[in-house]
């Protein structure tokens, strides 16, 4: 019973992580990758739609993005959602290729950015002060209705503390490493 809620809470902790991840991709450095253009919406066909089901997101050099919208009808509408996006964007059209330079980070945006990163990171820190929680709960549960020692429930708290702490490392080590792309220049 307790490996069952250790190997749950390691999952959702896994998936805490993941999260973290898909955040940071979301925070812009000065350099070009598809993932900044993952949470754009493009209105299309009657709805709202992930820019990556209507176009092909490349890395055209370090610093430029190119799109290749796959209904020509669309590039209008690719275009008004990067540049409404809120990320700083201005998509250039060439024909079917919309362009999207990278406009370089000042110091201001840089620092910006890394409080950005550094509250995401609070974020699953928390996430994962919570799932451990629940796990404890669900410990404290079993020693309630006798089904555990005294013992085993010590053991499983100081296990459930060894597993947070190896997530919230990881999270610490994915922040360094967010930051120091963030302020390289």
């Amino acid at each position: 019973m307790i490996e069952t809620i250790k190997q749950e809470a390691s999952v959702r902790m896994g998936k805490t992580l993941e999260a973290l991840e898909h955040a940071f991709a979301r925070i812009r450095t000065g350099r070009a990758s598809p993932g900044i253009l993952d949470g754009v919406m493009v209105p299309a066909y009657g709805a709202e739609t992930p820019l990556r089901q209507v176009a092909n997101v490349i890395v055209e050099d370090s610093r430029t993005l190119a799109l290749n919208v796959f209904d020509r009808s669309l590039i209008g509408a690719v275009e008004k959602a990067i540049l409404t996006s809120d990320l700083g964007l201005n998509p250039a059209t060439a024909g079917t290729t919309i362009r999207v330079p990278m406009p370089a980070l000042t110091e201001e945006t840089r620092k910006g950015y890394s409080k950005q990163a550094r509250s995401e990171a609070e974020h699953a820190r928390v996430a994962l002060r919570n799932i451990r929680r629940d796990a404890l709960a669900q410990v404290k549960e079993l020693a309630k209705a006798k089904e555990i020692g005294e013992d085993q429930e010590r053991r499983a708290e100081a296990e459930m503390q060894k597993l947070t702490d190896r997530f919230v490392e990881s999270v610490e080590k994915a922040l360094a490493g967010k930051e120091q792309d963030l302020m390289a220049v």
